[in-house]
């Protein structure tokens, strides 16, 4: 695993995160295509409660060698749970920002860490280097989500006008 790579990636991934939904506000931020869907409020909040209670919480149990379980999650749960919807777009990116920044000092930080180090989860052994690589695929899914939640909102936007001239979605 490239330790430099990853760190970059969610470097640069909070940066795409948040150009990606700079001048969004108000109704967009809390538009879903429907009701299964999350709106970009609810991906931006869950991000910001991945990176606090997840996977850098995650990472440090089993490089600290702490026996037993993970602290328990529900990420989907929390969605309905925490109000993400009801929240503020700005303050919620500026909340994922803060704290990827502290994760990526507390990487910074660990220098020499075996990433080989496990972790039995219910579902099976995994790595500390499997949660960090994670992480990153974790980002760039969201990232996908994010852009597709664009395209889908412009989409109610654009009417009474095609966008298919700019190429198959």
């Amino acid at each position: 695993m490239n330790l430099d790579y990853c760190r970059t990636q969610l470097s640069t991934n909070a940066i795409s995160i948040q150009h990606l939904v700079d001048g969004i506000e108000g109704e967009q931020a809390r538009w879903k295509p429907n009701p299964d869907s999350w709106s970009v409020l609810e991906v931006i909040n869950h991000l910001y409660d991945e990176e606090r209670e997840d996977f850098r919480a995650r990472i440090r149990h089993i490089l600290s060698g702490a026996t037993g379980d993970a602290p328990p999650i529900n990420p989907v749960g929390w969605v309905t749970e925490r109000g993400y919807n009801q929240r503020n777009l700005r303050p919620s990116v500026e909340n994922f920002l803060r704290e990827r920044q502290e994760s990526l000092d507390w990487l910074k930080g660990l220098g020499e860490a075996d990433w080989d180090a496990a972790y039995v989860a219910p579902w099976g052994s995994i790595r500390a280097g499997d949660f960090l690589v994670a992480w990153v695929a974790h980002d760039i899914l969201h990232l996908r989500q994010l852009v597709e939640l664009k395209w889908a909102y412009s989409q109610t936007q654009f009417s009474p006008y095609d966008p298919h001239y700019a190429g198959e979605w």
